[in-house]
């Protein structure tokens, strides 16, 4: 029931693979929070689609991420019961402890959802919008990441780490630039 997967979607673990922009991964991302909202009820207090997919236009590895706001990320066993049966697997990110981090592989390993769950205004929420935002309202913005992103995915084609490390500055500067046009307050 809960692994139907758009075969739009999935890439190998270590792969670095950029595909052009799918109208269709809009429908995969309503169908994924339907499937969410299902599992998670009260919990959700709002879920967003992020990341590359969600930016027309954009290339994109194809992998949907999702970033849903709870009240508490406090005990992570009230998430990762419910969200099992889909799919996903994780839970605590050291990294990260700001969110609860979560895939959704295919049986055969490929990774296709990648899932946020934090508190609505955390710097994982504020961050992941943030940045999604100031892409599609700047094409210019928009148009040097996918250049960089095509870059990178040639260099570091089966270093999917590096490739990550290689967008660092240019997603900070992007999240600074975005955070200046907010209004005070």
């Amino acid at each position: 029931m809960g692994r139907e997967v758009s075969p739009l979607l999935g890439l190998e673990r270590t792969v670095v693979r950029l595909v052009p922009y799918q109208p269709a991964w809009r429908e995969c991302f309503e169908e994924e929070a339907r499937r969410l909202r299902a599992a998670l009820g009260g919990h959700m207090i709002a879920i967003e689609h992020v990341g590359s997919t969600a930016i027309e236009g954009m290339g994109a590895k194809p992998v949907l991420d999702i970033v849903v706001a709870v009240g508490s990320i406090a005990d992570a066993a009230i998430f990762e019961q419910p969200l099992a049966p889909l799919g996903y697997e994780g839970g605590r990110d050291p990294e990260a402890p700001e969110r609860l981090y979560f895939v959704k592989r295919t049986p055969d390993g490929r990774s296709t959802h990648h899932l946020n769950l934090t508190e609505m205004g955390s710097e994982c929420w504020v961050s992941h919008v943030r940045f999604r935002d100031y892409l599609r309202s700047h094409p210019e913005a928009r148009a040097e990441y996918q250049e960089l992103k095509a870059e990178l995915a040639r260099k570091f084609a089966d270093q999917r780490r590096a490739y990550t490390d290689g967008k660092a500055e240019f997603i900070k500067r992007i999240l600074n630039l975005g955070r200046s046009e907010e209004p005070p307050g």
